[in-house]
């Protein structure tokens, strides 16, 4: 299948609107944003008003807004996401990213649907499934290997997403009910209570520690930026940041990275187009380590990789300084080339393994005067440096500017002057004047002054590329006449960048109704409403079951799927190694049991795929839970 793909966009989170502008400041092409209910982040909401807000700060630059609408709604929820789903149109909002598909078979204005990671597109099949019934943007899953990726593009025509920085979970995106099944808190709902970075004892199938308090569930974060030339190749067109639980920092650091990263290969590859407007400047150097991660991956990107789990620790530990040289009463000596300042956050693992921060008051050379001396702390131990503080002074303030190129044509008329400013996209405007011509007296000092006044756009979201002064001969322009020809072009062209701004359209599924890949569901498919029946049903399945959170008679099931996998990381893959030694002796594959308090989960391993279940089932508690009520949106 031919197709094209010309522009490329980057997609950082935002956690409210105010994080969105700061992305957009900061190069972001789209931006994605939680309304008021039903996205995967529940703790991060925004209203309607704010979300408007948002919309129209991002048109100014052609930038896009989705908004993440990606749980699984139940019946008596329906009406109340209608009502936002028109809310959220009224708006202007690009585009929603959605995992119920229920959704399709409602009633909506014409708004783009974008494809949630949650609906767990890792074959072609369910690519080709998703392409087709409506959806202009698929996401997807984090897993997928750059081989699978150009499978999808070659076999599909809407946009294809991808996850390029930030958290990763370790579980394929919608199959993951660990912690549903362990607090009742369900990820499809977006009240994920992170299980998966909680502390765990491992035990082969004798009973035998394998190891303990350890984060095995609990992955490196994500960083594609050596892979962007081979996705791009691959047919991404969306490269997506994690986060909208992050801080403003972290947003604007990994926003502004990989705008450069971007920019960079457009300025190498003009077949492709930046997909907004706007040419940036910082205040800082990104430097993506220096804000939370715990460390990097590029995941499965390139293939299964050995060390992409953060078994030591979810938290953000940072740089590594290098190991105490000495401990003083109120003091630490650090064997370092790192330069510190007061103000910093250093930290370091005691005997407990567990991570403790300290704050620097003072530096003196090597050694760091810290707020409270630990108890625990003796030579040779490694320091990390998990706060910047000069860095993230800069952070703090104003750190980006972005404006739209404009190139000016200043003319002579019959009766006067006129300017003609056109951007960067082919948009344009005039403005007009009658002025009395008078010829200069000094012909380089007037045209400099004129030139100069032209390009005084100050804190309009333009800046001068270039200035043609076609005249017959060098006028006297007074600086009035100059100033209002500039403040009267800025302005019509301004208007005309957000008149002609076109939502991008969404598409109609093909007809007949594609048929699903399968013709059965199990929970899996996390089928929680009557509309998400219907749709399935109409595109060929037969046998539909309930979704995890409705279903009460589960017993022990995978409660988590991963490509994360605890044998081969213990050297224990069949694939790999046959008869590998461990700590108490020979430790066979299977089974394997992770155990959190009084919660014990049996580990499976499903070689064919490549895939690790983690085994539990529903308690009996959480059947007794209210049913959800219907929730109305007003603005």
């Amino acid at each position: 299948m031919q197709k094209t793909r010309k522009h490329l966009e980057l997609l950082a989170p935002a956690k409210n609107a105010d994080f969105g502008i700061e992305a957009i400041n900061h190069g972001a092409d789209a931006v994605y944003i939680g309304g008021p209910a039903f996205g995967a982040r529940a703790k991060a909401p925004n209203s309607v008003k704010e979300i408007t807000r948002l919309v129209k700060h991002a048109h100014r630059f052609h930038a896009e807004v989705f908004v993440a609408l990606n749980t699984i709604f139940h019946d008596n929820e329906l009406e109340g996401v209608s009502e936002l789903v028109t809310q959220l149109y009224e708006a202007e909002v690009d585009a929603l990213i959605v995992q119920d598909m229920g959704l399709l078979e409602m009633d909506l204005p014409p708004i783009q649907l974008h494809a949630s990671t949650q609906t767990d597109i890792r074959t072609v099949e369910k690519a080709q499934f998703l392409d087709q019934v409506g959806f202009s943007q698929l996401v997807l899953a984090r897993e997928l290997d750059i081989r699978t990726v150009k499978q999808i593009a070659d076999s599909t025509t809407a946009n294809l997403e991808y996850f390029i920085h930030g958290a990763l979970c370790v579980a394929f995106s919608g199959q993951c009910f660990i912690s549903h099944a362990h607090t009742g808190r369900s990820a499809n709902r977006g009240e994920c209570s992170q299980e998966c970075r909680l502390p765990y004892t491992l035990e082969d199938q004798m009973g035998r520690m394998i190891g303990k308090d350890r984060h095995y569930l609990s992955m490196k974060d994500n960083d594609q930026s050596a892979n962007l030339r081979a996705l791009i190749d691959a047919g991404v067109s969306s490269f997506k940041i994690e986060g909208r639980y992050k801080d403003l920092p972290y947003v604007k650091n990994a926003t502004a990275h990989y705008r450069l990263l971007l920019d960079e290969i457009l300025e190498e590859r003009p077949e492709y187009a930046k997909s907004s407007s706007g040419h940036l400047t910082f205040t800082f150097t990104p430097q993506p380590e220096k804000t939370f991660n715990r460390s990097a991956t590029d995941y499965f990107t390139n293939g299964r990789q050995a060390d992409i789990g953060a078994f030591d620790t979810p938290k953000f530990s940072g740089e590594a300084l290098g190991k105490v040289t000495k401990v003083g009463k109120d003091f630490i000596e650090i064997s370092t080339d790192i330069a510190l300042h007061n103000g910093d956050g250093v930290c370091f693992f005691d005997v407990h393994k567990e991570l403790v921060g300290l704050r620097v008051n003072t530096v003196e050379g090597k050694r760091i005067y810290p707020n409270e001396m630990p108890k625990d702390i003796r030579n040779n131990t490694i320091m990390f440096r998990n706060r910047d503080h000069v860095f993230m002074r800069l952070l703090e303030k104003d750190s980006a500017s972005r404006k739209v190129e404009v190139s000016m044509v200043f003319y002579e008329t019959r009766d006067g002057f006129a300017l003609s400013v056109t951007d960067e996209h082919g948009m344009h405007a005039t403005a007009q004047c009658i002025a009395e011509k008078q010829v200069a007296n000094d012909t380089a000092k007037a045209e400099a002054s004129l030139k100069e006044n032209l390009s005084k756009l100050g804190s309009t979201d333009f800046v001068a590329k270039e200035i043609h002064l076609e005249i017959a001969q060098q006028w006297f322009v007074p600086a009035s006449v100059a100033n209002s020809l500039r403040r009267e072009a800025i302005e019509q062209l301004q208007q005309a960048r957000i008149e002609n701004y076109q939502r991008p359209p969404r598409r109609t599924a093909v007809e007949p109704p594609a048929i699903y890949p399968e013709d059965t569901l199990s929970y899996l498919a996390n089928v929680y409403n009557q509309k998400a029946r219907d749709f399935y049903k109409k595109h060929g399945v037969k046998m539909i079951a309930k979704a995890y959170e409705a279903n009460e008679e589960l017993g022990e099931v995978p409660v988590m799927i991963t490509k994360h996998c605890l044998r081969f990381s213990h050297g224990l893959c069949p694939k790999e190694a046959k008869g590998v030694t461990g700590v108490q002796g020979t430790i066979t594959a299977e089974p394997m049991t992770l155990i959190s308090g009084n919660d014990r989960y049996t580990l499976k391993f499903d070689c064919k795929p490549c895939e690790m279940h983690v085994m539990g089932k529903i308690r009996k508690p959480i059947l007794k839970l209210a049913q959800p009520q219907p929730i109305h949106f007003f603005k």
